[in-house]
């Protein structure tokens, strides 16, 4: 089963980054976008938890989900850091670039992306399937009947 899901998940990976045959990389709508990337970021709670939300501009959201050179992204995640230094993580880094590659294609438009410190380090399956938030056993989400939102 972990095969197939493995295979399924690169299949569409692979198909995300085709463009029609014979189409050039500068006909990529994201290869032209500029920095910055980032416009904000903000540490905030999230159900008690602490997260920290990347707000992209419209640059950045052009150039995310376009998966090729990975240059915008570390582009990207360079400036989350440098507005937000103790985000250099791991953990951070994985849930940023699932996001980058994924959130604008998911979820078009959405305000912010959120990222947390205190979600596991997961391999790149787990990441997608769990939408870029995974969680793991040890962790306790509050629900929203703990009076948290």
């Amino acid at each position: 089963m972990r095969v197939l899901l493995a295979v399924s998940t690169a299949v569409f990976v692979a198909l995300l980054g085709a463009g029609p045959a014979g189409a050039s990389p500068a006909a990529d709508p994201g290869a032209d976008a500029d920095p910055p990337f980032v416009g904000h970021v903000e540490w905030t709670q999230w159900r008690s938890l602490t997260s920290l939300r990347i707000y992209p501009t419209t640059s950045g959201r052009t150039a995310a989900g376009h998966l090729g050179p990975r240059g915008a992204a570390d582009e990207a995640w360079a400036e989350v850091l440098a507005l937000a230094p103790d985000a250099d993580s791991v953990g951070m880094h994985a849930q940023f670039m699932c996001h980058w590659n994924f959130a604008e294609i998911a979820q078009p438009g959405k305000a912010s992306w959120n990222l947390e410190p205190w979600r596991p380090v997961v391999d790149d399956v787990a990441m997608i399937t769990s939408a870029c938030n995974p969680v793991g056993a040890e962790v306790r989400v509050p629900s929203t009947t703990d009076g948290q939102f």
